[in-house]
C-alpha cells in the first residue's frame, strides 16, 4: 500500500529534521552572545548534577527505582541461588540507546538481581544491525557456544532488523504482501534459531522478547504498522508455543502510553525509561515460568 511507502519517507524526514535541528542548536550557541553562552551553559551545569544524582541514586538503591512490590517479592523467591542468564541477539539486548550507558534491560537486569549479592553471572551478545539469518550464523562462534552450553536462562531480541531490511529493500513499492513473505522466511529463521540453542542446551529456559512499535508516538494512526507489528509478534509467540520451556515475552503494550518517552534521540531504540519497563517485563516473566505475575502477588 501507498501509505507504508508515504509512512517510511515521513520517519527518513523525521530523522532528518532531528538531525538538523540538532546540528542548527549547536550553530546557534557558537554564534550566540557571551553571555546567552553563559547562560546556557549554567543550565546545563545544573542538568548534569541533576542527571548525576539520579544515576547515583538509581545505582545505590536500583530496584526501589522502578521495580514493582510484586516482582520484586517474586525475584527474592527465585533467585535462591547462582544462576548463569545468556542475552543474545541485536541492539536490544546490545542495549543501544541506554543513555546510562548500562546496557540497556540486561544491565538493569544484572544490577537489580545481583543488588545485594552475586546471583546471577550475565553475558550478554547483543550486537546491532543483527538480522535472525546474522543471529543463526553466529550461533557457530565457540564463545557464544559455550556461553549458550551453560546457560540457566537465555533472552532474546530478534527480528527487528528483519523488518527494516523489507522496509530498505522495497522502498519504492512497500506493501503489506512483502512483509507477509519476510514473516515466512523470519519464522522459519527463528524456528532454527531455537532449535539450535535446545540442542545445545535442552535444560536451559529460553525467552524470546516481542517488538514494540517505535513509530507509535508520531505515526498512531497509520494501522499498517500495528499489524506488521502485531503479526510479527505472533509469528514469535507461535514458534515459542511449538517448543518447551519456551517463552514469549510481550512488550508492545509497554510503550503504548505516548504521553511518557521512553524512547532515545533517535526515536527508536528504548531510553533508560524504557529499558526499565522491559528489564521489570522480563523480570516478571522469568520468576513466574514465563506468565505474567497475577496481581494479587
Amino acid at each position: 500500500m501507498w501509505i507504508i511507502g508515504a509512512l517510511l519517507l515521513v520517519v527518513i524526514l523525521v530523522f532528518a529534521v532531528s538531525a538538523y535541528k540538532k546540528h542548527y542548536t549547536i550553530k546557534q550557541i557558537r554564534e550566540a552572545p557571551k553571555q546567552e553562552q553563559t547562560e546556557q551553559q549554567e543550565e546545563a551545569e545544573e542538568v548534569s548534577e541533576t542527571t548525576d544524582e539520579e544515576e547515583k541514586k538509581r545505582k545505590e538503591d536500583p530496584v526501589k527505582d522502578f521495580i514493582s512490590d510484586k516482582a520484586e517479592k517474586a525475584m527474592n523467591r527465585f533467585f535462591t541461588k547462582e544462576l548463569n542468564i545468556v542475552a543474545i541477539g541485536d541492539s536490544l539486548t546490545e542495549g543501544v540507546g541506554d543513555e546510562a550507558d548500562n546496557g540497556g534491560y540486561v544491565g538493569i537486569l544484572k544490577d537489580t538481581i545481583n543488588q545485594d549479592r552475586e546471583l546471577v553471572e550475565m553475558k550478554n551478545f547483543g550486537k546491532e544491525g543483527n538480522r535472525s539469518d546474522q543471529l543463526m550464523a553466529r550461533l557457530d562462534d565457540e564463545e557464544i557456544e559455550a556461553a549458550l552450553e551453560d546457560a540457566d536462562i537465555i533472552l532474546v531480541t530478534i527480528g527487528a532488523n528483519d523488518i527494516m531490511k523489507i522496509f530498505k529493500e522495497n522502498f519504492t513499492n512497500l506493501t503489506l504482501d512483502k512483509f507477509s513473505n519476510g514473516k515466512s522466511n523470519y519464522e522459519r529463521r527463528l524456528d532454527e534459531i531455537i532449535t539450535s540453542m535446545d540442542d545445545m542446551n535442552p535444560r536451559a529456559d529460553i525467552y524470546l522478547v516481542g517488538f514494540y512499535n517505535p513509530f507509535k508516538r508520531y505515526f498512531a494512526d497509520i494501522e499498517e504498522l500495528e499489524i506488521i507489528i502485531e503479526d510479527w509478534n505472533n509469528i514469535g509467540r507461535e514458534v515459542t508455543e511449538e517448543h518447551r520451556h519456551v517463552h514469549f515475552i510481550p512488550t508492545k503494550d509497554l510503550f503504548e502510553d505516548t504521553s511518557i518517552n521512553y524512547l532515545s534521540s533517535d526515536n527508536f531504540h528504548p531510553n533508560h525509561l524504557g529499558y526499565e519497563l522491559m528489564a521489570e517485563r522480563v523480570l516478571e516473566y522469568i520468576t513466574n515460568e514465563g506468565e505474567p505475575l497475577d496481581e494479587e502477588e
